[in-house]
């Protein structure tokens, strides 16, 4: 059974891996892993962390084909955790870009 998680990303950011076979988030080097969602969290990441952006990419994930580590982590204590790639994205495991446009109201939610 294919289990999929989302990465939500800037467009131009994105863009920038467009000829290559992998992909590595702006934070990456810093932080040492990819933010991402389940389904359930991707709203609230779009509310917490999004807030204001016009246009988003929402990158669909195979977590079945990735080849860097995938650890789901609750980093903050808040009892819930988020699954985090430790490493670079290949892009074979990315299943579907889908574009998120903001409403009348500014409001970005899938």
């Amino acid at each position: 059974m294919e289990t999929i998680i989302y990465h939500i990303v800037f467009p131009e950011w994105w863009e920038t891996f467009t000829n290559k076979d992998y992909y590595e988030s702006e934070t990456l080097s810093e932080e040492k892993f990819i933010h991402l969602s389940t389904l359930e969290q991707v709203n609230g990441t779009l509310e917490n962390f999004f807030k204001g952006s016009k246009r988003l990419f929402l990158v669909h994930i195979d977590a079945s084909k990735l080849i860097s580590n995938l650890i789901y982590e609750d980093l903050f204590d808040t009892g819930i955790a988020f699954p985090h790639l430790y490493g670079r994205l290949n892009k074979n495991a990315v299943v579907q870009v889908q574009e998120l446009i903001a409403d009348e109201n500014g409001v970005l939610e899938v």
